[in-house]
């Protein structure tokens, strides 16, 4: 597996990254199955995986401390807060300094180590300062419980102010993003994966697969249901035209997969990570064998004809369904457009 440079780091990481939502009772709540994917996953060359506080209410983080004993040093592990982790305090949430120092140390715990190579925000806040996170997040950092500090699920000028906020007050800058990132996802690539490369900063996409849509899961003859309550029901309301065109573009991906020697699977990851300004893509393995099929886009090169094809099913920077755009700070709801 030929691995590639985290922004200007000068970390070395897989094109694959293992990420951990389906450990525990969100998806695979067999605790020694789980252990053994995360073991395969690494005996396989990938040396970067990704979970959160919030996955599973803080079992994932549980598993992955488990899986690590004995392989710490060997994996550059990445975390995440933000999420609510109890809804009736409304404190135990968000980027405050009060939160995320008390955070991160039920994060350490978790993950059995004493140390986070990546601790990221989960999602930006409206309501909280952006110097105020990454103050608490700097001050993490000198004391060595963070390595390197990462956003997710920002939109371009919300990276871009980041970035600014670190220059102006002598912080830690955030050195990563993480968004979403597929055939039928492209969004990002009109904004933020371009202002991600102006700052020199890696791009961790996640859900390669669409929430498993481009797994095979939903055809036009087969129906199916989200393997996790976690995903939201209206990337899945068959109601809804877009969803249906999204049956449409399946189906053609799935022919030009066939065609090109491919699995619909490999197809899809391969497209994310050849992109240029990708570091890596998360896959978010439920089983043993969803693992295996994942594994092998790692070294796939797609041509240009395949890649001008898919161009012509999905344009350049669109995304087939709204819905599916899970980052930025929600400009255009309703309630913040309207008086």
């Amino acid at each position: 597996m030929e691995y590639r440079s985290l922004g200007r780091t000068g970390v070395q990481l897989s094109p694959l990254c293992l990420g951990a939502m389906m450990f525990g009772p969100w998806g695979n709540n067999d605790v020694a199955d789980s252990i053994r994917i995360i073991h395969r996953a690494l005996d396989s060359g990938i040396n970067f995986v990704d979970t959160a506080d919030v996955y599973s209410g803080g079992a994932s983080e549980e598993i992955m401390g488990q899986a690590l004993v004995g392989r710490r040093e060997d994996v550059f592990l990445a975390t995440k807060f933000f999420m609510p982790m109890n809804e009736d305090d409304p404190n135990q949430r968000g980027g405050s300094r009060r939160w995320i120092i008390r955070e991160v140390e039920n994060s350490l715990r978790r993950l059995n180590t004493d140390y986070i190579d990546l601790y990221q925000v989960h999602r930006p806040s409206p309501d909280t300062d952006v110097e105020e996170t990454l103050g608490a997040l700097t001050d993490l950092v000198r004391q060595g419980k963070v390595r390197y500090i990462g956003s997710s699920s920002y939109s371009g000028s919300q990276i871009v102010e980041a970035q600014w906020a670190s220059r102006e007050r002598n912080l830690e800058r955030f050195v990563t993003e993480q968004p979403p990132y597929s055939i039928l996802t492209r969004g990002i690539e009109e904004d933020v994966l371009p202002t991600v490369q102006r700052h020199g900063m890696g791009t961790l996409t996640y859900s390669p697969l669409a929430g498993g849509w481009l797994s095979g899961r939903w055809r036009k003859d087969s129906a199916s249901t989200p393997t996790s309550s976690a995903r939201p029901s209206a990337r899945f309301d068959m109601a809804k035209p877009a969803n249906q065109r999204k049956l449409d573009i399946v189906e053609e991906l799935a022919q030009l997969a066939g065609q090109s020697g491919l699995t619909l699977i490999e197809l899809a990851i391969a497209f994310v990570i050849n992109h240029p300004g990708v570091t890596a893509a998360i896959v978010g393995p439920r089983t043993m064998e969803q693992l295996e099929s994942y594994l092998p886009a790692a070294d796939i090169k797609l041509t240009t004809d395949v890649l001008d094809r898919i161009d012509q099913l999905v344009a350049p920077g669109v995304t087939v369904n709204p819905d599916d755009n899970s980052y930025g700070a929600h400009e255009l709801t309703p309630k913040a457009r309207r008086r």
